[in-house]
């Protein structure tokens, strides 16, 4: 029974990495062959007669493409649809997958106004999004461009943290997410929600320290 949760558990980090957190598909062979490891240093080196109770791994976010539209929009406070004619336009060509189109579109809201912060966050989910879940120099650039334009805006912390973490700098995301849940009121209504994807997030990152040790 043990060596079916060590195998569940390495099933489960890979599935949160390559499904949840959406690890490029290009880095998936050094995923498996690093869990491979650790499954081989556990034959080595385990005990499967002391008693454990490891856990799976939860999911760090829920959705996709329609699910970050409205984690953007609720994190900025303006209501199920964008004030911006011009960003409705953007999320909707989102909502479908068309990532690129939105990415123009974006483009166009901010060279009209370079200091529209919801733009610039819009524009680095789009691109985010476009490159598969990899966080692309362009997407970065637009992420920071965002909370400089508003630096107390909870979404670019958030969703750079978030393409961080799916990018497999899990620490490096964690570390946003924790400074911006130190700046968060107790009375936002998006505070629970950020503290239920931190708790998950540090599960994962537990669980990858766990493997790491075992693989050693």
């Amino acid at each position: 029974m043990i060596w079916l949760a060590v195998i569940a558990l390495a099933v489960a980090v890979f599935a949160v990495l390559a499904g949840v957190l959406r690890a490029p598909r290009a880095g998936w062979e050094a995923i498996v062959a690093a869990l491979m490891i650790g499954l081989a240093g556990y034959a080595a080196q385990g005990h499967p007669g002391v008693p454990g109770a490891p856990k799976s791994a939860r999911e760090v976010v829920h959705g996709g493409a329609a699910a970050a539209v409205q984690e953007r929009l609720k994190l900025a406070g303006n209501g199920p649809v964008a004030a911006d004619s011009r960003l409705v336009i953007a999320d909707a060509l989102v909502r479908h997958g068309e990532f690129a189109d939105a990415a123009t579109v974006l483009r166009g809201t901010i060279d009209k106004d370079p200091k529209n912060s919801d733009a610039w966050l819009a524009l680095g989910n789009a691109l985010t999004g476009h490159a598969e879940g990899t966080l692309s120099p362009a997407a970065l650039y637009a992420y920071r461009q965002a909370s400089a334009a508003d630096p107390a805006a909870p979404g670019p912390p958030f969703f750079l943290g978030l393409a961080l973490a799916r990018s497999g700098k899990l620490d490096e995301g964690r570390a946003l997410w924790a400074a911006l849940l130190a700046r968060t009121p107790a009375q936002a209504p998006w505070r629970a929600d950020l503290v239920q994807k931190l708790a998950r997030l540090d599960d994962l990152i537990a669980q990858m320290r766990r493997a790491q040790a075992i693989g050693q």
